[in-house]
């Protein structure tokens, strides 16, 4: 006697169902977690911010990858705290890092240097035929 497809298939789906609802435990994050932990983060950052007295434009800008919403939604937060109890702000006391000189520019002395060495170096190229442009013109 055989059983229908249905019969044999449902125990299997209720595992599947089962195993997949343990993924939380598993330590697998969902999009949604993630999002939740990041806002809570630039929340954070923002609270910070303001209990160091830096303004949120300093915050953002040292904070980049961090939501602006949360980092000021937990920086106004912070501030109506420190405000009805009468928090002084503290002031940091390591200053942010410097800003990364830029880089420099290419050397452009090499161009020159060639340019120089052409006159030395021209004649012995053209006469073993690595660079003479006019014998590679005259051969075609």
């Amino acid at each position: 006697m055989r059983l229908p497809i249905a019969v044999l298939l449902s125990p299997l789906l209720a595992l599947l169902t089962l195993s997949l609802a343990g993924c939380d435990q598993l330590g697998i994050e969902t999009p949604a977690v993630l999002a939740a932990k990041k806002e809570a983060d630039s929340k954070a950052i923002g609270g910070a911010c303001r209990h160091a007295g830096r303004a949120i434009e300093d915050c953002y800008t040292l904070n980049k990858k961090a939501e602006k919403a949360a980092m000021y939604a937990g920086w106004r937060e912070m501030n109506e705290y420190m405000r009805e109890n009468k928090i002084e702000p503290v002031a940091p006391v390591i200053p942010p890092d410097p800003p990364k000189p830029p880089k420099p520019a290419p050397v452009a002395s090499a161009p020159a240097a060639a340019s120089a060495s052409d006159d030395e170096d021209g004649a012995a190229a053209a006469d073993s035929g690595h660079g003479g442009g006019k014998k590679k013109a005259a051969a075609h």
